[in-house]
């Protein structure tokens, strides 16, 4: 071909990339397959490890189609989230497939991340558009899906971190809370960070803001399921307007990067906190160079930040556009401008970095 002439093509490295593509399109077209065994509940009909299940048993247990139930379980077969026993024509769960597909809780629940992926790309041909024009695509443009499905992804790493380390990590915060708080939820979305605090903290009084009302409708509801309702306030607000003061802590919980103007809202936080008040502000994981960033997490990260975070924060008033992998140094100066002069991280994960900003 043509295009061939002046390529000097390294047969080993062309492999390697093929072999990364096989990858990649595999792992994408089962993405769609993981949704369906979270909604349909056939990952949990197998959740017993190493108890084998036949395609024709795992059917009739979930009232689902057996020929499709026998395609969807070779599918995952090979990709690795279940295994096959030959000699039996079924299929099981090792422990630790079992432990990151079936409980909700753990710190490395997996369907939610898919539910997540998926819904963000049915917005492919809007953001394609964008990218033309670079006009903004709205949080509550998306597919519902994807509100769910940040729940579902953010939520362990929550339970599993926010009240047994990010808080104890903050300077005398826990003490506070323990004893009784005003506390800010900005950007609360479905209300899973806040409720956990609810939860923990008896004593304090939360109140969580979203400018996505569908978001506060259902955080609503799940504050009352989980019987904390009357101990959270929910309100649709913006992070620059949202109401009240003397709150002894506000947090901002993988958001600020969405944010249009995130000064604007660090002032905002800035002029709502106590004399002696602080900011918590959780981060997804990143160095302060893009180059720091090319890994498989920061392609997470940046692939996400161009689908949704980017195009959110376009879509807003300023468009400062921080992107999912500003990084602790961009972050410093958010907070600075926004008229804190102490910034630290507290904390950080695989995933996150806790930031804390106090006047």
């Amino acid at each position: 071909m043509s295009g061939e002439k002046n390529m000097n093509i390294d047969e080993n490295k062309l492999n390697e990339l093929l072999g990364r593509f096989v990858g990649d399109l595999g792992a994408t077209m089962h993405a769609g397959l993981i949704v369906i065994g979270e909604r349909l509940g056939l990952y949990k009909a197998m959740a017993e490890p190493n108890e084998r299940i036949t395609a024709e048993a795992l059917a009739q247990k979930t009232g689902t189609d057996e020929r499709y139930i026998r395609e969807w379980l070779n599918a995952n077969a090979a990709g690795g989230y279940v295994e096959y026993d030959a000699d039996k024509d079924a299929f099981y769960m090792t422990d630790e497939q079992a432990f990151v597909m079936t409980n909700e809780n753990n710190p490395a629940y997996l369907p939610g991340a898919f539910i997540l992926a998926t819904a963000a790309l049915r917005s492919v041909p809007k953001i394609t558009e964008r990218f033309k024009t670079g006009e903004g695509l709205g949080w509550h443009e998306h597919d519902a899906d994807l509100f769910c499905g940040t729940e579902l992804f953010f939520r362990p790493g929550y339970v599993a971190n926010l009240v047994s380390s990010w808080i104890p990590a903050m300077d005398g915060v826990e003490d506070r809370l323990k004893a009784g708080a005003r506390v800010a939820d900005v950007g609360c979305g479905l209300g899973a960070s806040t409720i956990i605090m609810a939860q923990t903290y008896p004593n304090s009084e939360f109140f969580g803001f979203d400018y996505h009302d569908k978001s506060i409708e259902t955080a609503r509801k799940k504050a009352d399921d989980a019987g904390v309702g009357d101990r959270i306030k929910f309100e649709v607000a913006s992070s620059k307007e949202f109401p009240g003061g003397g709150y002894d802590l506000v947090t901002f919980f993988d958001c600020l990067h969405d944010m249009g103007d995130p000064v604007g809202a660090a002032r905002h936080v800035n002029e709502s906190l106590t004399d002696d008040g602080a900011w918590m502000i959780v981060e997804p994981f990143a160095g302060d160079t893009a180059q720091d960033n090319h890994n498989p997490v920061g392609r997470v990260y940046y692939s996400a930040s161009t689908m949704i975070c980017t195009p959110a924060s376009r879509s807003q008033e300023v468009g400062m556009c921080l992107g999912a992998q500003a990084g602790e140094k961009r972050l410093r100066e958010v907070a600075s401008e926004g008229g804190f002069s102490r910034f630290r991280r507290a904390a950080e994960t695989p995933f996150n970095i806790v930031l804390e900003a106090r006047r």
